[in-house]
């Protein structure tokens, strides 16, 4: 736009701009738009077929704030734009339209690309965090395993071990009061936890989360164990799980917990909750 800054009779240079978002179309070109409505962004359950879509049409150029709707006085100029519109979306892709809303955020169920691709495994190391959930290894409606080498200072340890979502939903393994947890926050409305009852002492450990996945289905429970050395510590039910999305903007955390906690108890931002002692590596695991 910057070379109508100094004239403001410049020509039009972006004379065509297609827009598609779960189903809802539109087209501009040469002041003319075309658009329909598929459905609000609240509405998660199953739609009208999209080709039974109706269509609007304006004249921008007169009507600026999309008033009055031409498609009935010029139909043939709304059927060139909708014509438009699937040209301009074959060009850049947009094809086939997916009005899925829910699903597409999980790669696994949407069948998109997943950054991780096939890889099972992934490592990680203190001072890894702000991993957004399309480059974390997707652990949603499966088994894990968390397998956590830390060292425990003198006077023991608190805090974060791998945190992944916000208090609105996600999973954290952390010691609390020195005790090592794994805690499954579902949606942020119901908790599970299971807690060692006793403290780590001073000196390296290996501390490992084993959560059993039900299956049949999708967003269901399974069966949580935690290992400390090889020895189980604590057992517990996770009731469900999300099967979908952690959270849109909210991270996975190594040694800290980067934004909305998680897990009760262990503080509030990354200051609070950093692990108080040294996380040498952390692998997670996915069938």
């Amino acid at each position: 736009m910057v070379y109508s800054f100094n004239d403001e009779h410049a020509a039009e240079r972006h004379t065509t701009q297609y827009f598609e978002m779960f189903g809802n179309r539109a087209i501009y070109r040469d002041g003319w738009f075309a658009r329909t409505i598929h459905r609000a962004p609240w509405e998660t359950g199953k739609q009208k077929p999209l080709q039974d879509d109706v269509w609007d049409l304006y004249h921008v150029h007169e009507d600026f704030s999309l008033a009055k709707n031409l498609a009935d006085q010029y139909p043939e100029k709304l059927e060139s734009m909708k014509d438009l519109f699937m040209i301009e979306a074959a060009k850049y892709h947009v094809l086939p339209i997916d009005d899925r809303t829910i699903e597409r955020a999980n790669p696994a169920i949407a069948g998109r690309p997943d950054l991780m691709g096939d890889r099972t495994s992934l490592t990680l190391y203190e001072g890894m965090n702000g991993m957004l959930e399309n480059t974390f290894i997707n652990v949603k409606n499966r088994s894990k395993t968390v397998t956590a080498e830390i060292e425990v200072p003198e006077g023991g340890a608190s805090g974060a071990i791998l945190v992944q979502g916000s208090r609105y939903g996600g999973w954290s393994l952390h010691m609390r009061d020195g005790k090592p947890a794994y805690e499954y926050n579902w949606l942020g409305l119901e908790r599970f936890v299971v807690e060692s009852p006793d403290a780590l002492p001073s000196g390296k450990a290996t501390i490992v989360l084993q959560f059993d996945y039900d299956g049949g289905g999708l967003g269901k429970g399974g069966d949580a164990t935690l290992l400390v050395d090889g020895k189980t510590v604590a057992e517990g039910r996770i009731g469900k799980t999300q099967p979908n999305l952690f959270s849109a903007d909210e991270t996975a955390d190594v040694g800290l917990d980067n934004q909305t906690p998680v897990a009760n108890g262990i503080g509030y931002g990354p200051a609070e909750t950093k692990f108080t002692g040294k996380i040498h590596q952390i692998t997670v695991e996915v069938e």
